[in-house]
C-alpha cells in the first residue's frame, strides 16, 4: 500500500425517493484517482452534505428534511481509523426546516448549521466523544428579494467558518445577503459582526463560499443568476468588499442553469464552480496579488446536475457529483494550468451530493 492510500471519501446522498442507503465511504487511489467502494452507513434520512471534525474522528451529517416546518436533523458518526468505517452516534434537531449545510469551526467545538427552507442557522456543542448537543443558539433570518418563486422569504443556503476561526459567513439565497456574525465561544452564541450583511445584486442568489489561502479574498457563487462574485476580505473586522463580478456560464449558452458549489484550489491559483444545467466545471485563474479571476474555459461533468465536488487535499483529482445521472466522475487536475481532464473513471450510486476528503494520519497531504 503507498504512503497515500489511507484516503478515504465520504459521499452524501439523498434517500428519500430512490435506492440510495445513506453516506457512501470509498478509498482513493493516489496514483489514478479511482474510487473503490468500501462501506455505507445509514440512520439519517437525505444525508445530503457532509462536513469533517478536525481531529479526523468524526463526521457530520445533515438530515434534510422538514419542509413543512418541521426541524430537520444534524447526525453524528465515529470514523474507523482502519477502514473509515461509519458508526452512527447521536443525531440532533437543526431547530429550522430543510437544513443543506453545515461547517465545523477549527477547534472542533461546535458545529452551524444552514436550514434553507426555513432560512435561518444554529449553533450546535460538539462534545469529546465527538457527539451533538442541542442547539446552543438559533438565529432566524427574515425578509424578501426580487425572485417571486425563488426569494419570497429567508434561505440560508450556507455557513462557512473564516480561515481566523472568528467569523462565520452565511449566503442567504432568499435575501441576497451574505450575513456575517462572530463566534463567542465561551457563550455558544453568534453575534452580528461590525459589517453584519453584505448586499448581493436583486435576484443574485448567493449560495456557496469559499477562502483564498491568503486570507486575503473571498468568493461567492450566486445560484439564480449564474455568476460569482469576488470579495476583499479583512480578518480582523470580518468585512467583505466586492471587487468584481464574472459569469460563470459560456456566452453563448442560451439554456437553463444555476450555479451549485465553488472552491479554491489548495494552491490558491485557480478557482472552480459547477453550473447545473450546462452540466460543467467552469474554471478561473487567481490573480494572486487581487484576488480577481479571469476565465479558463469549462469542463463538462460528464453527467447531469453537477450538485456539489470536491478536491482532495493533494490538489491532484477533483471529483464531479452528478445527483441527476447518479455518478461521480474522476477528473485530473493540471498544476500548471489548471484545466480538468477526465480519468474515465467513474462510480454510481444514487443521488451523490457532497464530497469529503479524509487523509488518515501516517499519509502526506501536498501543500
Amino acid at each position: 500500500m503507498s504512503e497515500m492510500s489511507s484516503m478515504f471519501v465520504y459521499v452524501g446522498t439523498y434517500t428519500a425517493g430512490n435506492e440510495s442507503k445513506g453516506i457512501y465511504v470509498y478509498e482513493l487511489d493516489p496514483a489514478t484517482g479511482a474510487l473503490e467502494p468500501r462501506s455505507t452507513a445509514s440512520g439519517v434520512v437525505n444525508p445530503s452534505f457532509l462536513e469533517l471534525h478536525p481531529n479526523g474522528q468524526f463526521l457530520y451529517a445533515i438530515g434534510e428534511t422538514g419542509g413543512n416546518g418541521d426541524g430537520g436533523t444534524v447526525a453524528a458518526y465515529a470514523i474507523d481509523g482502519g477502514d473509515g468505517a461509519l458508526t452512527l452516534l447521536n443525531s440532533v434537531s437543526s431547530v429550522g426546516s430543510g437544513p443543506c449545510h453545515l461547517s465545523i469551526d477549527a477547534t472542533g467545538a461546535y458545529a452551524f448549521v444552514a436550514n434553507y427552507d426555513g432560512g435561518s442557522v444554529c449553533m450546535l456543542p460538539i462534545g469529546a466523544d465527538g457527539r451533538l448537543g442541542k442547539a446552543s443558539d438559533f438565529i432566524q433570518h427574515a425578509g424578501t428579494s426580487v425572485d417571486p418563486g425563488r426569494q419570497q422569504g429567508p434561505h440560508a443556503h450556507s455557513i462557512n467558518v473564516d480561515p481566523g476561526n472568528r467569523f462565520v459567513f452565511v449566503p442567504d439565497l432568499g435575501l441576497d445577503k451574505i450575513l456575517t456574525y462572530e463566534i463567542d465561544f465561551a457563550a455558544g452564541k453568534l453575534t452580528p459582526a461590525s459589517q453584519p450583511w453584505t448586499q448581493m445584486a436583486p435576484g443574485a442568489g448567493p449560495r456557496h463560499f469559499d477562502f483564498h489561502p491568503s486570507r486575503d479574498f473571498a468568493y461567492v457563487i450566486n445560484e439564480i443568476d449564474n455568476t460569482i462574485v469576488v470579495f476583499s476580505y479583512d480578518q480582523e473586522s470580518g468585512s467583505i468588499e466586492e471587487r468584481q463580478v464574472i459569469d460563470t456560464l459560456p456566452a453563448d449558452f442560451d439554456g437553463v442553469s444555476h450555479t451549485a458549489d465553488i472552491h479554491v484550489d489548495v494552491s490558491g491559483r485557480f478557482l472552480y464552480g459547477s453550473n447545473r444545467g450546462h452540466d460543467s466545471i467552469a474554471i478561473y485563474a487567481i490573480d494572486v496579488s487581487s484576488g480577481q479571476l479571469s476565465l479558463i474555459g469549462h469542463e463538462s461533468t460528464r453527467g447531469s446536475q453537477p450538485r456539489n465536488f470536491g478536491i482532495d487535499p493533494t490538489g491532484v483529482w477533483l471529483l464531479a457529483a452528478n445527483h441527476q445521472s447518479d455518478t461521480i466522475f474522476t477528473f485530473a487536475v493540471d498544476p500548471e494550468a489548471g484545466t480538468l481532464s477526465s480519468t474515465g473513471d467513474v462510480v454510481k450510486l444514487p443521488a451523490p451530493v457532497c464530497v469529503k476528503f479524509l487523509v488518515q494520519p501516517g499519509a502526506s497531504a501536498l501543500t
